[in-house]
């Protein structure tokens, strides 16, 4: 398993925010998601306090950043609670889940169910993270060839 802080990446973080929860990494356009063991996740009770405070450091509704799930611990999610996160308009650019056992492959299907994004299971941290950047960067290339059109 591999946790961001024992990565080349952690470096670059530009904010590392604690919660009951979990650990969030903050970077420049994704951020890595760490949450504790046994934690039963539901939106009411962690993600739209979280989602708040991150949409307003990142001063926007999330529509260019990455979401990963480094599932270093194992937990429970309420994979429904997705259409919560959407109808509050809040956006992704992407969404990717780490996963190191096959229970945790098997578990992130269902999530898939409800994502309105791009969507990615991986089984290793590095391949997310390159994953997150390169979607991210697309976008800002696309950005910048329609100001210059």
């Amino acid at each position: 398993m591999g946790f961001i802080k024992d990565t080349p990446f952690y470096k670059d973080a530009i904010h590392e925010k604690h919660y009951s929860c979990g650990t969030y990494y903050l970077f420049d356009t994704f951020i890595v998601a760490e949450i504790k063991e046994d934690i039963v996740y539901t939106w009411d009770e962690h993600a739209k306090p979280i989602v708040e405070e991150l949409t307003d450091l990142y001063d926007h509704n999330g529509e260019n950043v990455v979401y990963i799930s480094n599932r270093v611990h194992s937990y429970s999610v309420k994979p429904s609670d997705w259409i919560k996160f959407f109808r509050n308009n809040f956006r992704l650019r992407g969404y990717a889940i780490v996963s190191y056992t096959q229970k945790g492959l098997l578990t992130s299907l269902l999530e898939k169910l409800f994502m309105r994004n791009s969507f990615q299971n991986f089984d290793n941290l590095e391949d997310a993270i390159i994953w997150a950047k390169k979607l991210t960067h697309d976008i800002d290339i696309t950005t910048e060839g329609d100001k210059s059109a």
